[in-house]
């Protein structure tokens, strides 16, 4: 049967907070975290909109020496790591630290500081370019840099599946604890891509959204909807064994009872158009957690308010859940936040979280124009209040990477 695991902390820094009680108080508060771009001049681009962390001063939280050495990816994880691990109450007194693992991820790693060093290569040649570009810019720096700050000495991993990485970080984590391997395990994703570079390449790509209303940009499910909207941002979860979280009084938030994983090996970017591996990684999540279609009460949806995405997503869910697909409370945040691209589980599995603890059902905000193909009990504009004892979020990424977690109240 494996051991229990449960969560024990909670870290954030997003488009609508810069930290978990922000973040939660701004979906309470229909908060839209979107606006117009301010990271980089868009003259030439048909794309205006991003939601990116407000107000945000890296010498806030790092001395110059070390906010010039740390790429915003890996800047926004050890941030939310520092709050997830001060909520934990983690210590060298009460945990083993050569057993505290570290699954961080990111979907594209340092694109700002990839962007920034080769155009110092262009323009003043190779002999300038930074000798911790490297160090800056590869994706498993976040979790080797959150490790470095805490002293954490268990496994450290960075799982790459682009916008489910953060979720198959959290999935990952919870087998290995699962299964003995380690205590504790700070979990979560990060991502900062909010440069030219990378505004360009999705563009081109015609997935983001050129609305240039906020409040009409990121509609998931709306049959409006024409794109997602680029967000950024870290969210960090501190998953632990039950006996080791009892043991030294932890406050415990809720339990992680089951994931799932599968692949569409469809295409490279297109979701497979009846869901049907999609509906796998959710039935395999329900397998592990030994519940059924009826127990679900929530699903975060990864509801990236792309065309594709919701269509097949909602296929999904009709599919494993059958009839019961009625009666579940669905809805996406990415209203809210924008698209966190490899962060988006992390910060969607907090939302999760708080919503078991405050027994409350996040809305789809900014949501107007209904799609018939789309029929799913999506909760619309408002926060509704609702006995959630089991809730379930989903990540689906290019190159068909699916991923599902289930969390329960915890008793």
């Amino acid at each position: 049967m494996g051991k229990r695991v449960v969560i024990t902390g909670l870290g954030a820094i997003t488009p609508i907070g810069k930290n978990v009680k922000e973040t939660w108080k701004g979906i309470e508060n229909k908060k839209c975290g979107i606006d117009n771009i301010t990271l980089f001049d868009t003259e030439n681009f048909k794309t205006k909109l991003a939601a990116e962390v407000k107000q945000y001063n890296p010498l806030d939280y790092f001395d110059p020496k070390q906010a010039k050495r740390l790429d915003r990816s890996s800047q926004f994880a050890i941030i939310a790591a520092r709050e997830a691990v001060g909520d934990s109450g983690i210590s060298k007194e009460n945990t083993d630290y050569n057993r505290v693992g570290i699954f961080v991820s990111s979907g594209i790693g340092g694109l700002i500081t990839i962007q920034e060093q080769c155009e110092v290569n262009c323009v003043k040649g190779n002999k300038r370019v930074s000798p911790m570009f490297i160090p800056m810019s590869i994706a498993n720096m976040p979790a080797g840099n959150v490790a470095i700050e805490f002293g954490f000495k268990g496994e450290s991993i960075s799982i790459v599946t682009a916008c489910a990485s953060s979720t198959h970080a959290i999935g990952e984590a919870y087998k290995t604890i699962k299964q003995g391997y380690e205590d504790v395990i700070i979990a979560g994703g990060t991502e900062a891509s909010i440069c030219s570079v990378g505004i360009a390449g999705f563009e081109n790509m015609k997935a983001l959204s050129n609305s240039i209303d906020k409040n009409r940009a990121s509609i998931p499910f709306d049959k409006e909807r024409n794109g997602f909207v680029m967000g950024e941002g870290a969210g960090i979860l501190v998953l632990e064994e039950l006996e080791h979280a009892q043991k030294r009084g932890a406050k415990i938030y809720a339990e992680l009872v089951g994931f799932g994983a599968t692949t569409d090996a469809y295409h490279i970017t297109s979701p497979c158009p009846d869901g049907e591996c999609g509906a796998k990684a959710m039935a395999r999540a329900l397998q592990d957690a030994k519940i059924e279609p009826k127990d679900i009460d929530y699903i975060n949806a990864h509801g990236t308010s792309t065309h594709l995405n919701d269509l097949t997503e909602t296929k999904a869910i009709k599919t494993v859940l059958g009839d019961e697909s009625k009666n579940v409370m669905i809805s996406s945040t990415k209203g809210n936040t924008g698209h966190l691209l490899g962060a988006a589980g992390a910060v969607e599995a907090i939302v999760c979280v708080k919503a078991i603890e405050n027994q409350v059902v996040p809305p789809t905000i900014n949501y107007k124009e209904k799609d018939e193909e789309c029929d799913l009990d999506i909760v619309p504009n408002e926060l509704r209040k609702s006995k959630l004892d089991v809730v379930m979020s989903n990540s689906l990424g290019f190159g068909g990477h699916n991923g599902c977690v289930v969390f329960r109240k915890f008793c």
